[in-house]
């Protein structure tokens, strides 16, 4: 009988362990937008877009995702190598062989024909995931003749492949949502942003071959599963569709790709997923997206990134929102998510904690 006590006591102790990893306490007060947490040594570090911050990128750490200190601002545009002059976006940070890359979206101040989003992606470099990071270069990875943002990389044996958006800047594209907004004399086009993916070089140099166009947001109307894509454009709220803050993961033989629909600043962003046997695609989006959506009390869902207790047994998405009380204010919230055993990915929330 002591003995039944005993493990029933010890089961206890570790549901009660792993639920106090991961409480919480949302939404944080951490005043982020697109946050990104990297796991190193035993210890969290958040990364996103604004935190009070100016021309550049700060920097939070934690031992239990709910106490975090903020660490300073760890980027600066003005770097020895630096080409940004604003609008820095969407920090990830990842530990090469002993080495801190931090990839990241801003203005490109090479602007010849003066547009107005002349965003690139670059690279910079730290000793320590708190910086300084310095840019690896003095120019932008590369230059698609086009407006991109929300870098995001996956490592598979020795090749690194780079996610980004194409900026809906200057894209009008034709589709059946287009042509309804058109009709109901709300917007002569619609702009669209779309995911691609391509092959980088292993310095992080420069990328290898052309894009790969991975995911856009859906052309026809009338499917109730893609609707939630559009609702920028079906509630009058922008001439926009985006497809945005990619993130992928690996499960199994099972690519997994989180990404963002809906305008960033307003009520409707959303994340759903796709999924695809190979890093550069197809991607097959999920039918039960969106996987995370406004439920009322909390709106603005979306830009994530994925870490995990510290056993590395549960999954936690890390996503910004808004709610009531907080205002327009960005602020960062962790919910659990997982996947299932017939490869269904679910996010358990949003949620409000104490």
């Amino acid at each position: 009988m002591k003995k039944i006590y005993f493990s029933l006591l010890c089961l206890l102790m570790t549901v009660f362990s792993v639920k106090a990893q991961i409480s919480t306490g949302n939404p944080l007060p951490i005043p982020f937008g697109d946050p990104y947490v990297l796991y190193d040594n035993g210890k969290y570090y958040m990364y996103g877009t604004g935190g009070d911050v100016k021309d550049g990128f700060g920097a939070y750490s934690s031992g239990n995702l709910k106490d975090w200190k903020f660490e300073g601002q760890v980027y600066y545009h003005n770097n020895k190598n630096g080409w940004g002059v604003h609008s820095f976006w969407a920090p990830e940070v990842y530990n090469r062989n002993g080495k801190y890359y931090m990839f990241y979206s801003a203005q490109w101040k090479h602007n010849p024909t003066k547009e107005k989003e002349n965003f690139k992606i670059g690279v910079a470099v730290s000793d320590k995931p708190t910086g300084p990071f310095i840019d690896i270069n003095n120019r932008p990875i590369f230059n698609p003749e086009y407006p991109v943002i929300d870098a995001n990389l996956w490592f598979e044996n020795g090749k690194t492949y780079l996610y980004y958006s194409r900026c809906c800047y200057k894209h009008p594209v034709k589709s059946e949502v287009a042509q309804w907004a058109k009709t109901k004399g709300w917007y002569d086009e619609v702009e669209e942003s779309w995911v691609y993916g391509v092959e980088l070089k292993s310095d992080f140099s420069a990328i290898i071959g052309e894009p790969v166009l991975l995911l856009r947001p859906p052309v026809k109307m009338g499917d109730l599963k893609d609707e939630w894509e559009s609702r920028s454009v079906t509630s009058r709220e922008v001439n926009r569709r985006w497809t945005e803050g990619s993130y992928i993961f690996k499960k199994g033989e099972i690519y997994y790709m989180m990404y963002s629909a809906n305008n960033f600043d307003g009520q409707n962003y959303a994340i759903g997923y796709a999924t695809s046997k190979s890093p550069l695609g197809p991607f097959k989006k999920a039918a039960n997206n969106p996987v995370l959506q406004k439920n009322g009390e909390i709106t603005g869902t979306g830009h994530n990134s994925i870490t995990h207790t510290p056993d590395g047994k549960e999954m936690l998405c890390v996503y910004h929102g808004r709610t009531k009380a907080t205002g327009h204010q960005r602020l960062v919230f962790i919910d659990r998510m997982e996947v299932s055993k017939d490869g269904k990915l679910v996010v358990h929330g949003p949620t409000l904690k104490d």
